[in-house]
């Protein structure tokens, strides 16, 4: 069930994103604001967004027609506990990278990456989720190597996974202390985010992302 209070954090900001010129966020207004459906992004990132085109976005986002409808529709939910027969909605997204060693990969990312083990399965294991915030991502034990031996050669900066977060610079820092082993370092893209690539022992390349200052 959404939360009222992250949801205003959420659309706080989406408007903080088109107010920095984050065009990432460009894609999201046109896919789920059908005034902007037709538009180019630039003309979505020049348009007078406020407040309430944000609110709207993520009530839209959650399968309500506007803010006031979802404040409504959160609060039934709450009395009553039943969800309505709305359109399903996709919650979260959960990557899945294949590993030679579960217990190794594991360990690299709690321990080099800050995350935490949610579960292992398995006698022994093969199959994991690892955990940081919002983030997930599944770990699935494979008998072969990953990556063939030409992949890389070939496709230099294929990501397996990004990951959204609200400071970069502040956890770039927090994985060049932790050793690392980083792809890309942090820079500032054409685009308006903040990026860097971490590279996890398997090959698997894992960008973080946010908002360029």
């Amino acid at each position: 069930m959404p939360n009222i209070e992250n949801l205003k954090k959420q659309a706080k900001t989406y408007l903080r994103w088109h107010r920095e010129q984050y065009f990432p966020v460009a894609a999201q207004i046109r896919w789920i604001l059908p005034r902007y459906r037709d538009q180019s992004d630039r003309a979505i990132m020049d348009a007078d967004f406020r407040l309430s085109d944000t609110q709207e976005l993520a009530a839209r986002k959650h399968g309500f027609a506007n803010w006031p409808a979802l404040v409504e529709g959160i609060e039934t939910m709450t009395k009553s506990t039943v969800l309505d027969s709305r359109r399903p909605l996709m919650l979260s997204a959960e990557p899945q990278l294949f590993v030679s060693d579960i217990n190794a990969s594991s360990q690299f990312y709690v321990r080099k990456l800050g995350f935490e083990i949610a579960f292992l399965y398995g006698e022994p294991p093969f199959y994991a989720q690892v955990f940081r915030g919002g983030a997930r991502l599944n770990l699935r034990k494979v008998g072969a190597p990953v990556f063939d031996t030409g992949f890389r050669a070939r496709e230099v900066d294929a990501l397996s996974a990004t990951l959204t977060v609200d400071d970069p610079k502040q956890l770039f820092l927090e994985y060049r202390a932790a050793d690392a082993s980083f792809h890309q370092p942090l820079r500032n893209e054409p685009w308006g985010a903040r990026t860097f690539i971490v590279q996890d022992p398997d090959g698997n390349l894992i960008a973080f992302s946010g908002t360029a200052p």
